[in-house]
Formats: C-alpha cells, structure tokens, sequence
C-alpha cells in the first residue's frame, strides 16, 4: 500500500451486500415453509410471515440512519495515497465473514416452518428488503452530496462487519466516478 494510504470500501455497497443473500434464503425458506402444514396452519403463518416481512423491512431499513448521517455529514475527502476497494471484494469480503450467520439464519427460518409456515422465511427476505432500502436511501444521500462514502477497511474489521459500527470514527468522501459502484451500492452501468 503507498505511503499513508488506507483501504477503503464503500459504505453503500457494505450494506448491499447481505441483501440478496438475506432475500434469496428467505424467499427459499419461505417457499419451503408454506409446503409443511406446521402447528399453526398455513394460512396463519403467511399472514404472520407478511407482518414479519414488513415489520424487518421497516426496523432494518431505519436503524442507525442518524449515525450514517452524522457519518456523511463529518466524512473527510479521501487522499490520494487511499486505495479504493472494488465492489465485488467488498461483496465478497461481507458474505465470506457473515456466511456462517446467513446459513444460521437459513436453518432457523427452515425449522420455525415446523411451527409457523412460512413465518421466518418471510422475515428473513424482510431484513433483505430493508438492506436494499438502506442502501438506497444512502444512494440518495450521496447524490445529493455529490460524493461518495467510503469506510476503511480495518474498520470493518475481519469479519466485515456494519460500516456504521463502534469501530467507525469517520468516513471518506470522494467524487461521484470513483470506485466501480454506483451510489446507492449497485453495479455501474
């Protein structure tokens, strides 16, 4: 790494990155739930699934958006000895250290089927769902400011951890063509 320089990954695309593979578990989970009859019945457990559904969209999409504010507010320019991270190792990065957790929360949506069909499979694609709002509204934050939000590396720690966590003192800031991503995290076209 040059002289002073940090690593530096995207803040948007950190939050993308458990997004599908919270929503695809879920939605597999889910398609499984509803064929097992379960102890409450199907239609009781898809009505609870979707309250569940919208109730994780909803808290995974607010929380800490007051500390990814004050993050964007207070984020420096990056220099020029920073090195930024391409979107598909941050992505890569994430799921390598949350895949445990993901496979954890595959099997409890699984075995909640027994109970409540469908329930935990629709809770799980509910978190999904509000990554993808959080990355959308931070999307919306950085066109707005005209930058784009980076968060070192180290930071995150190994296991990728939230971008907005204790670990985070500041963010980055550089102009709206660095990097290989999008505001808001996706793929640049």
């Amino acid at each position: 790494m040059a002289r002073g320089g940090q690593g530096l990954a995207r803040v948007a695309v950190v939050v993308r990155a458990g997004a599908a593979p919270l929503w695809w578990f879920g939605v597999f989970a889910a398609g499984i739930g509803v064929l097992l009859p379960g102890l409450t019945g199907r239609r009781i457990g898809v009505m609870a699934g979707a309250a569940l559904f919208i109730l994780a969209a909803v808290v995974v999409a607010y929380t800490r958006r007051k500390r990814y504010a004050a993050l964007v507010r207070s984020a420096a320019r990056a220099s020029k000895q920073d090195v930024l991270q391409d979107r598909a190792v941050t992505v890569r990065n994430w799921r390598r250290g949350h895949r445990r957790w993901l496979l954890l929360a595959f099997v409890a949506a699984l075995g909640s089927s027994f109970a409540v069909p469908a329930a935990g499979g629709m809770l799980l694609a509910g978190a999904g769902v509000g990554l993808w709002l959080k990355a959308g509204w931070l999307g919306r934050r950085e066109r707005a400011e005209e930058a784009l939000i980076w968060v070192r590396v180290d930071w995150l720690g190994r296991r990728a951890g939230a971008p907005a966590g204790k670990p985070v003192k500041a963010c980055r800031a550089t102009g709206v063509a660095a990097g290989d991503a999008a505001p808001g995290g996706a793929r640049r076209r």
